[in-house]
């Protein structure tokens, strides 16, 4: 293969030099890739590219570099046969002749997604977000070209630093504006009013709206869609999904995507793609980000709870509390059991207690999965991976770690696929405003309480937008646009015959022990059925990829 002979850009990079800014304008994306990376070594280079991006591009010197942008809002997947490099957008682009890996569906299962660098075929890899890759004279290099640092401001100035926020939002939603009908997606939750709100203020017209509802209580919050789009004057448009629209398309989204993905919100996600599409939208923009940036997850609050404990000296702990606390009598005892609880959850050490109620483990991972699959995989796999992502960002306040790691599993695994993939389904491109580089340097500069104030989430987001949102929205409980398929799984017949005949081929295919999918089937989804759809949508989903792209396979 000769030099110069393969290109592969996506997404939208911004060079941050003016002479590599100025190629870009003059004579093209690529020229300007080249140029930077004629100037000097690849993490060197790539430090200075803002926006969206995924690169393949063979040098002149013979070498090969792949690169993603710091969120992998774009995707590149890569594969070595022999000592040639190949390397397309898509896992399933380069799966000729591979086998799928047990060690993915464990994966699978155990995030509902596939964590980079892994995918669902063996020998198949996917370049994790801010990273680039090397690859010359048949060997390959991977590593990061950049990592989260914290650098909290000692002093911070709250209406400075408001004034900043507000500007550099308009300007991430006015960059991300493609000249055609402005148009975004709206749950009623404050990232998308947000961003409908300022698509109000800097597109020059009256900006389209969508959202999507659910006949299904505690599941459809159309009423705060509602209220953004009269607060911000939107054109605004919704749908609500049935479970027969989810018996149609269940099979459709599932096969799209190149590897299993089980985040349930695809579905009505692709609902209000679709919908925009038809209205003659081309480019949607999403909110996706802003509680991963500014401190919005429940699950920080719920952290820093147990960081109390390990705030108490050590030989405190060990000469008085643990004593006290963790014996069956405390935990016989009503007064003493929760506190119990509390300590034997703090003392499990970070990131591990964030998997403390994982699905797979807590319904027990000999009851789910086969023998046969389980002498084929690393039950430990997934906590060394999360250890090596924690311990990777600069940061000195525990809600910044944190962070940071949603980044790579909440956001790069999981909710950007999620909107990338269905936007694709529907034929529209996708933005991401909160996720402009822009915006992320005021994440990296706040300090940790300006993100989690005592126990408020993302203090300083929700109060530099307090009177630009209805206050309506700022103090709603988050939900966005969660799927109510357990419920519907208990009283639609078709929707349950999917669900039931997708797991019972599991079990055929030597994945999934038959009692496990009884129990599920028969008496567990009608006990609880929002706790146990869940696993019955990542099985469900796992096994309508399998028969779009693996049919025959077994274990």
């Amino acid at each position: 293969m000769t030099a110069l002979s393969r290109t592969l850009l996506t997404g939208s990079p911004r060079f941050s030099a003016a002479q590599l800014a100025q190629m870009q304008d003059a004579l093209g994306t690529e020229a300007a890739w080249r140029q930077a990376f004629a100037k000097g070594e690849p993490a060197q280079a790539l430090a200075g590219i803002q926006g969206s991006f995924a690169l393949g591009l063979d040098l002149e010197d013979g070498q090969t570099v792949l690169a993603v942008d710091r969120f992998s809002i774009e995707t590149l997947c890569y594969r070595v046969v022999g000592n040639e490099l190949r390397f397309a957008s898509r896992a399933d682009e380069l799966a000729d002749g591979t086998t799928i890996d047990p060690q993915a569906i464990y994966d699978y299962l155990y995030f509902h997604v596939i964590p980079a660098p892994r995918t669902i075929f063996k020998d198949v890899f996917r370049l994790p977000a801010g990273h680039f890759a090397v690859f010359s004279a048949g060997k390959l290099s991977v590593q990061p070209y950049w990592t989260a640092d914290f650098q909290p401001l000692s002093k911070p100035d709250f209406t400075t630093l408001k004034t900043e926020f507000l500007q550099t939002l308009a300007d991430s939603v006015q960059s991300q504006l493609d000249g055609s009908k402005a148009a975004c997606f709206l749950s009623g939750g404050t990232d998308s009013s947000t961003i409908a709100g300022m698509l109000s203020r800097v597109s020059g017209q009256k900006p389209a709206s969508y959202s999507i509802g659910f006949e299904a209580e505690g599941y459809d919050e159309m009423e705060y869609a509602r209220l953004a789009a009269k607060h911000f004057n939107t054109e605004h448009h919704e749908y609500y999904v049935t479970p027969q629209d989810l018996v149609q398309s269940i099979p459709l989204v599932a096969g799209f995507y190149d590897q299993p993905f089980g985040n349930s919100s695809a579905l009505p996600a692709y609902y209000c793609a679709k919908m925009a599409k038809q209205d003659g939208v081309t480019k949607i923009l999403a909110g996706d980000g802003g509680d991963e940036l500014f401190g919005g997850n429940t699950r920080y609050a719920k952290q820093k709870v147990f960081g109390v404990y390990e705030d108490i000296p050590g030989g405190l702990r060990s000469a008085l509390v643990d004593p006290l606390l963790l014996n069956g009598v405390a935990e016989a005892t009503p007064l003493l059991r929760k506190a119990s609880s509390y300590v034997r959850q703090a003392k499990v050490p970070m990131p591990e207690r964030l998997q403390t109620y994982n699905l797979l483990e807590r319904l027990g991972v000999a009851e789910v999965l086969s023998p046969a699959l389980l002498a084929q995989v690393n039950q430990a796999g997934p906590q060394a991976q999360q250890a090596q992502v924690w311990a990777a960002p600069k940061a000195t306040h525990l809600v910044d770690r944190m962070l940071a790691f949603d980044w790579r599993y909440t956001l790069a695994e999981a909710d950007l696929p999620k909107v990338r993939g269905t936007t694709q389904l529907a034929g529209l491109n996708v933005g991401f405003p909160m996720l402009d580089e822009r915006m992320l340097a005021i994440a990296l500069k706040l300090p940790g309480d300006y993100k989690l104030k005592g126990l408020k989430l993302r203090w300083f987001f929700k109060e530099a937008l307090r009177g630009f949102l209805p206050d309506e929205i700022i103090t709603k409980k988050k939900q966005g646009f969660g799927l109510p398929f357990g419920v519907w799984a208990t009283r639609h017949a078709d929707l349950k015959a999917l669900a039931a005949a997708s797991l019972e081929s599991l079990v055929s295919r030597g994945l999934v022990n038959q009692r496990f999918v009884r129990q599920l089937l028969d008496q567990r989804l009608a006990e609880h059925p929002g706790y146990y759809g869940e696993m019955l949508w990542i099985l469900m989903m796992l096994e309508q990829w399998l028969q779009k792209h693996a049919p025959g396979y077994k274990i």
